[in-house]
């Protein structure tokens, strides 16, 4: 699923918990990490996270279903962009744009992948 068809089923959904269900339930759907990707443990999150990187596609793992949706949501936003295509993106707009509903704790878990993300 593409970050655009993402934000459309998001943008569908008005309850907020019902959102946050379909955030997981991007998590449940995300593409096993390949062999020969490069994982990175991103710190910050309160939960396990790691992001990997093989070419321009980007892949994720979570120990939270909740986190491994926010994740998930965060590597399609980059997935088949280069590093500095990443840099010039504003990830924290266009995430803060999906208005979801998550707590301080999980917001420093977003600032670190996007930090991250951003310094590839």
């Amino acid at each position: 699923m593409t970050y655009q068809d993402m934000k459309n089923a998001l943008m569908m959904v008005d309850n907020p918990v019902a959102r946050l269900e379909l955030v997981m339930d991007f998590g449940a759907a995300l593409p096993p990490v390949p062999d020969d990707a490069e994982c990175h443990e991103i710190h910050g999150c309160a939960s396990f996270v790691q992001i990997c990187r093989r070419g321009t596609n980007f892949f994720a793992t979570a120990d939270s279903a909740l986190v491994r949706g926010v994740v998930a949501l965060i590597v399609a936003m980059v997935d088949g962009k280069s590093p500095d295509e990443i840099r010039k993106m504003d990830i924290w707009t266009e995430f803060a744009g999906l208005n979801l509903n998550l707590g301080a704790g999980r917001l420093n878990g977003v600032n670190s992948m996007i930090r991250f993300l951003q310094n590839l």
